[in-house]
């Protein structure tokens, strides 16, 4: 990579991390913290956590879509604005309503994929699968960071000291894009990282895909879910003080990330992604149901949560690569956003509907409804198709106006380890889905420009 697109990778991560950091701060204390919000009830406490994810399930495609046309960097800022407007909004907030409208102000800012555009506008093709494997490593530490950040950051200065250096970050982000991140010389769509309005009626109909697509609305559902009840158990069962609650966390985040690391290894190296799926969205479900019927020790808790995280980080690490390896050719970006949209409506409906469940039935109706969830994903998982083991490639085509494109297109497919071709005459690319355990790039020498 040159400097500019280390310098633009480095800025870019940071917003995003930052960005997703402030979002989950609140996760591990908002239940014990919000109990001294006025009106508050565990059903509008749900509602206040999932809210986010409501208007960033709606706004995440068009945000993507708008910026090809409004600019990346100007609907950056305009997103940042309303996330931190959002954060500093539910920080004044003595009431539980000015919470939930806070929160839904900060969904508002669905900058997820005008990032990632802006990201592909910066670097050049050959490192642009490193460049979003960075940003997707640092969502990944602002994760696993937030878990005990936010009890920390929460003993010492509340529930709005939270929401309140959430805005700053925000804030800080803004400055970051528009100081350090270089404005491009041009803009393009990028179809493997922004949604495309052709695209969405395809990547619907996909049964791949929507499996997927449910998977990662699950396990969020169960991860906003779990944060209802969790936080409660090791204040009230265990008897642990809540100022004391990091250290459970990152004890069994730092574990857990650890262990998890070598079946991501054997799923990728030994193709074996669906057993792997499998095998965790099963751990997952046992370790809610211990944690619903075990006793409530310290002890039971930090084994229970450790299978937990350690399933939950696999799966969230593995879904995306399943959506790329699974999504058409010239339509990741479109099948990204789609789950991406999938993912924060299991984050609201996981809020929303557990809070109702803890207020009317208690904590076991909270994890009645992670294990029938989970349950459910599970049969979709077992009764699936091997994933695919394809990646994307696209490639700058020259001379295609003389060749044809049917010819290039007849062509390209004949080459060992391509399995699907999209060509875009106008921009001269085409958008290869292979098999690189059979495909060389070398073969594509005579229909590419040659690069220095």
């Amino acid at each position: 990579m040159n400097a500019l697109e280390k310098r633009s990778i480095a800025a870019l991560a940071s917003v995003y991390a930052m960005r997703m950091l402030g979002l989950f701060m609140v996760l591990p204390v908002f239940m014990l913290l919000g109990e001294k919000l006025d009106g508050a009830t565990p059903a509008l406490l749900g509602l206040a956590i999932g809210a986010y994810g409501l208007s960033q399930a709606l706004l995440q495609i068009p945000f993507g879509m708008l910026s090809d046309r409004l600019g990346r960097k100007r609907l950056i800022f305009f997103g940042l604005l309303l996330f931190a407007a959002g954060s500093f909004i539910a920080g004044a907030s003595d009431s539980v309503y000015g919470v939930i409208a806070g929160r839904a102000l900060q969904g508002g800012g669905a900058i997820a994929s005008v990032l990632m555009a802006l990201l592909s506008d910066l670097t050049r093709e050959e490192n642009r699968t490193k460049a979003m494997a960075l940003v997707g490593m640092s969502i990944g530490v602002a994760f696993s960071a937030s878990l005990f950040i936010g009890p920390l950051l929460g003993s010492i200065a509340g529930l709005s000291g939270i929401f309140y250096v959430t805005g700053a970050l925000a804030l800080l982000g803004i400055g970051l894009v528009y100081w350090v991140v270089p404005s491009p010389a041009s803009q393009t769509q990028h179809l493997d990282t922004q949604p495309a309005r052709e695209k969405l009626r395809q990547v619907l109909a996909d049964s791949r895909l929507l499996r997927l697509d449910f998977g990662i609305a699950a396990l969020h559902l169960v991860l906003t879910s779990a944060f209802l009840v969790i936080p409660v158990l090791l204040r009230d069962q265990v008897g642990l003080a809540p100022t004391h609650h990091w250290w459970v966390y990152l004890s069994v985040m730092a574990v857990a990330f650890f262990a998890m690391v070598p079946f991501i290894i054997i799923g990728e190296k030994k193709r074996m992604m669906k057993q792997v799926l499998c095998g965790a969205v099963a751990i997952l479900t046992v370790s809610c149901m211990a944690l619903a019927e075990l006793p409530h020790t310290l002890s039971v808790m930090w084994i229970c949560l450790f299978f937990f995280f350690m399933a939950f980080n696999l799966l969230e690490a593995s879904l995306p690569s399943l959506i790329s390896k699974e999504s058409p050719a010239a339509a990741k970006g479109t099948a990204m956003g789609v789950y991406s949209t999938s993912q924060f409506l299991g984050a609201f409906v996981g809020g929303a509907l557990g809070g109702t469940l803890l207020q009317h039935f208690g904590v076991n109706g909270v994890f009645g409804l992670m294990v029938s969830v989970l349950v459910i994903w599970l049969g979709l998982a077992i009764t699936m198709k091997r994933p695919s083991h394809t990646s994307s490639f696209v490639v700058q085509l020259v001379d295609i106006d003389g060749r044809g494109v049917s010819a290039v297109d007849h062509a390209l497919r004949g080459i060992a380890g391509v399995e699907d071709v999209v060509i875009l005459a106008d921009a001269g690319a085409a958008y290869l889905k292979v098999d690189k355990e059979q495909f060389d790039a070398a073969d594509l020498g005579q229909f590419t420009f040659v690069r220095p």
